[in-house]
């Protein structure tokens, strides 16, 4: 019955008049095709030349002609050459799309057949209406020490992770993939280099995590036109499960890329440049992207989101981080020194805040959270006094408890904990009991 529903969507899907230009003029990276002004829309997709392997999106239109951004290289083309307008395109997610891995068309990358989803999804949906949006939900299990304790996830949360390269940032997506309590995990990958695509899903994330997973990739060499349609198909697929009355996981890979892609795109289509070389619409289009994660509408699933940023320098002011940070619910920083002696992940604990507290944890686990923020922010504060010798015992009590504690709280942050957020906390507990005094 699958099957039938599946073509009997796709033949719905069969139009029974096609429209046809002809390119005018090929400039600056633009196509300008005549003959579709009166039937195509923004976002919709040409065809360029014969053999239908050149493709393009409209970014702007006038009455008699369309302005097309291409997909893929133009060599050969040339002017009167004939287009064919392909409408906007859709997703038709599918429960057998489950461990695969596809591009931001729907189409496997595995060279495996795909079947298609009885109902179409638009690339660009609304966000749910926000007075019928759940409330955010139960405090989730990670299999991370981290974050089961300081920065607790819930479900429904988005959180945002901001790393620069180098730090370890890949290998917590994974780990998060496969240790968050969800019913399945949905992976855009936007803009990863070519070669890690395959190692990420059989190494990184490996069998285990691709059971669970929907992997949505669209590489670097790619036109940025697909690299942004990226983060908006895997919102579709994880907005198919959603519906459908699932808990997703969406991991976003990452939203610097995705910015990146439209800011190339947005430049070419003659919007002017902002702030460091972003055009202003960026800011909307990260906070749509955004908004439609979270907590789904009554009588629907959640979507817990993870999105990453890419920080050159760590700095957190940067616009890509500075516009993700003010809609999430909370952000986790991944510093370089940290990452640099040895400890994975590289969490900076003090830098990062889960909005989920206090209310995700009980009382007595906040006492204990506190605790543990305290000691680390004194530490922190006295660091560089601490290791140049210039601190004297016995001059600051909270200072003293510090020092002692630091060693195994700095350990903590780096454990992984399969047996949930109640044997965090116990680990938690014992980290935050004073070493033994030796014996002089």
């Amino acid at each position: 019955m699958d099957k039938l529903d599946s073509i009997a969507a796709r033949m719905a899907r069969i139009r029974p008049a096609r429209h046809f230009g002809t390119v005018t003029e090929i400039r600056g990276g633009l196509v300008r095709v005549a003959g579709l002004g009166a039937h195509g829309a923004i976002g919709d997709r040409v065809r360029l030349g014969g053999g239908g392997k050149r493709t393009g999106e409209i970014v702007s239109l006038c009455r008699d002609s369309a302005e097309i951004l291409p997909e893929s290289p133009l060599d050969g083309l040339s002017t009167g050459a004939g287009a064919e307008l392909i409408f906007a395109p859709r997703l038709a997610p599918d429960d057998s799309w489950i461990g695969r891995v596809i591009d931001p068309f729907g189409r496997p990358l595995d060279e495996r057949p795909l079947r298609e989803g009885a109902q179409q999804r638009r690339f660009r949906a609304p966000a749910p209406p926000a007075a019928t949006r759940n409330r955010l939900g139960a405090r989730l299990d990670t299999g991370l020490a981290v974050f089961d304790t300081l920065l607790p996830i819930v479900r429904g949360q988005r959180i945002g992770l901001f790393a620069g390269s180098g730090v370890g940032k890949s290998t917590l997506l994974s780990d998060l993939s496969r240790g968050v309590a969800a019913d399945l995990v949905v992976i855009a990958l936007i803009g990863e280099r070519g070669r890690e695509l395959r190692e990420f899903v059989e190494n990184v994330l490996g069998p285990e995590g691709m059971a669970r997973a929907v992997v949505v990739a669209a590489t670097s060499d790619q036109s940025p036109l697909i690299r942004r349609r990226c983060a908006w198909a895997a919102m579709a697929v994880a907005e198919h499960f959603r519906d459908a009355g699932r808990h997703v996981l969406l991991l976003a890979d990452s939203v610097t890329r995705f910015a990146e892609a439209h800011r190339e795109i947005a430049l070419a289509s003659g919007e002017p440049a902002s702030d460091r070389g972003f055009p202003p619409s960026t800011a909307h289009l990260i906070m749509s992207l955004a908004e439609r994660a979270g907590p789904g509408p009554q009588g629907a699933g959640d979507i817990t989101a993870i999105f990453s940023v890419l920080v050159a320098g760590s700095d957190m002011e940067e616009p890509i981080a500075d516009i993700l940070r003010g809609v999430l619910d909370g952000h986790v920083v991944l510093e370089r020194a940290i990452a640099e002696r040895g400890r994975f992940p590289a969490v900076d604990v003090l830098r990062s805040v889960s909005r989920a507290l206090p209310v995700a944890a009980s009382e007595t686990e906040n006492a204990l959270i506190g605790r543990a923020r305290a000691a680390l922010g004194a530490y922190a504060g006295s660091e560089l006094m601490i290791k140049a010798g210039l601190y004297a015992a016995g001059s600051d009590p909270a200072l003293d408890e510090a020092v002692q504690l630091y060693p195994s709280l700095d350990a903590f942050v780096a454990q992984k904990s399969p047996g949930g957020c109640a044997d965090s906390f116990a680990l938690l507990s014992d980290a935050l009991r004073p070493p033994p005094r030796r014996a002089h």
